[in-house]
């Protein structure tokens, strides 16, 4: 037993390093230097993109910001012939696609093999993977928590490496959960910086699992959010992913599944599995309020680090071979989805409802066999039933996959809003996240809803520093005057369905929910009176 471990350590490792012999000790990658004990700091992660910048003139290095802290947010820009600026990108009729790793600083696959992955584009056997398409790499997202490094900080990595960084930014913000609020330095540069400016048409962000012991390397998960257009989604789970899956199964020896947990509280085997929340605080979720393409990679943790990086490459890489064969149609599926949702607006604001709040439910198809480490019941001394995991994986068959959304609020599609001049830091928070806002020039008379607003509900415990809020009310039938000055949103605009999503006060992850409208509320007394919200939803002009 001994000998077949040691052999399947050493395919694994092989396959990861396969290369290795040929590279300079500068383009080997702390992890294989250390026999996967250690993980790269910031300071090596750089050092690493400017011996690649010495090797190779593909790539350029620009900043999507600064850290609180001072650190300079890298990411390299790969393409043949090289690129510089998004009007080159857009000139070259190329998609731009962005992979990032390290959002949270334990999870380290993702710095270490996007550093791999460029090396083996730029001068080893990928090469052809610039043939039709533009590749931005951001390997270390969360620069400031990395080198927070300590041991035990993942227990379910079981020390591999022994030491890791922190989950959240030097601001003490999960920036997995910050796309709505934008409150962190890194979440405003990747957004203005990389998302508004390259404009790429997917984004994928590596992660890994929090311990669930179910038997795949990689799990994945789509950009999830029902408001959105469904054919992105469909796009990535229908083809995308089917052909990644068969391909790095073939070319890397690795299983990969859909994300989700169980519990064995729930009894064993697991009839279903569930995914993680649709909300575009998450910034996979928020690419399908932007007719773009999200991935989500979460590697499994119970597996050693050369493990996790060769999945997380053979992942990454086959996306790539993918999107170098298919990334223009793609692109053409995401420009489709855009003008469908501008149109919908256009032909139906005020006669179709779109959901705002959500609940989890199962998709129709189950999965055929879902890969598992099994459980042995026993018998506890209080006579309860309890489960002891073993070490053999099974495949349960038809378990329920609960990875879809339905609405359980809707409401009407406006033609637009209008908001008062007093609504300036709203209209900035927008504006960041690219939503159009024009100044009123003119008075503008519109006919329309506004929400009147009963009570406003605020979480007891704190998320992110914010005491979550909800609204209760109603939306009322109004005609009112807007003045030179106020401000105005058309919706029929391409991040129309995030502008929605955003402004609508019943949304379970718009602005109300993150306390944007909380003091003006408190200060027209809603506390004892019913208050109308200051955003007002419009269906037609004069």
């Amino acid at each position: 037993m001994k000998r077949i471990f040691t052999a399947i350590v050493f395919l694994i490792a092989t396959q990861i390093t396969a290369q290795q012999k040929a590279w300079p000790e500068d383009l080997i990658t702390v992890p294989v230097k250390t026999n996967y004990q250690i993980t790269s700091t910031y300071a090596e992660v750089m050092s690493f993109i400017a011996a690649l910048q010495k090797e190779s003139d593909l790539l350029h290095v620009e900043y999507m910001g600064t850290s609180k802290e001072g650190k300079k947010i890298p990411m390299v820009i790969l393409a043949n012939p090289k690129i510089t600026t998004p009007a080159e990108a857009k000139a070259s009729g190329k998609p731009v696609l962005y992979i990032q790793g390290n959002i949270h600083s334990g999870e380290v696959e993702g710095k270490e093999i996007v550093q791999q992955i460029m090396r083996d584009i730029l001068l080893g056997d990928k090469k052809h993977l610039l043939d039709n398409q533009i590749l931005i790499f951001a390997p270390i997202y969360n620069t400031d928590s990395n080198d927070k490094m300590k041991q035990g900080r993942r227990p379910s990595q079981e020390d591999s490496p022994v030491e890791v960084g922190i989950r959240a930014n030097s601001q003490g913000l999960d920036l997995n959960r910050d796309g709505i609020k934008m409150e962190a330095f890194e979440t405003a540069g990747l957004i203005q910086n990389v998302i508004l400016k390259w404009d790429p048409e997917m984004l994928v962000d590596l992660h890994t699992t929090n311990g669930t012991w179910h038997g795949y390397g990689i799990t994945y998960a789509p950009s999830y959010h029902y408001a959105g257009e469904k054919a992105p989604y469909d796009f990535t789970w229908n083809q995308l992913l089917p052909e990644v899956t068969k391909n790095i199964d073939k070319n890397y020896k690795v299983k990969i599944g859909p994300y989700g947990y169980y519990s064995t509280r729930q009894g064993w085997p697991p009839t279903s599995i569930y995914t993680y929340n649709h909300h575009p605080r998450y910034i996979v979720n928020q690419m399908g309020l932007r007719n773009k393409v999200g991935i989500l990679s979460e590697a499994f943790a119970h597996d050693r680090l050369y493990e996790r990086m060769n999945g997380t490459y053979g992942f990454v890489a086959e996306i790539l071979e993918f999107t170098n064969k298919y990334g223009k149609k793609m692109a053409a599926i995401n420009a489709k989805a855009e003008k469908d949702a501008i149109q919908n607006v256009i032909d139906n604001a005020g006669k179709v409802e779109k959901g705002v709040r959500f609940k989890m439910v199962a998709l129709d198809e189950k999965i055929e066999n879902y890969r598992t480490y099994d459980y042995i019941p026993y018998v506890k001394k209080d006579g309860k039933k309890g489960y002891l995991r073993s070490g053999k994986i099974i495949d349960v068959p038809n378990v329920t996959n609960l990875s879809k959304f339905d609405a359980t609020v809707n409401t009407k599609l406006p033609r637009g809003y209008f908001l008062p001049k007093s609504m300036i830091s709203i209209v900035k928070h927008l504006r960041k996240q690219g939503i159009k806002v024009t100044e009123l020039k003119s008075r503008r008379r519109a006919i329309g809803e506004v929400f009147m607003v009963d009570k406003l509900n605020n979480a007891r415990r704190k998320f992110e520093g914010h005491n979550m809020a909800t609204v209760e009310g109603k939306y009322v039938a109004k005609t009112q005057t807007f003045r030179k000055g106020d401000f105005w949103i058309d919706m029929a605009q391409p991040l129309t369905n995030l502008a929605f999503y955003m402004l609508e006060p019943q949304s379970d992850d718009g602005l109300v929910s993150w306390n944007f409208f909380d003091d003006y509320l408190k200060e027209q007394g809603v506390e004892t009176k019913t208050v109308a919200y200051p955003v007002f939803k419009y269906y037609s002009v004069r």
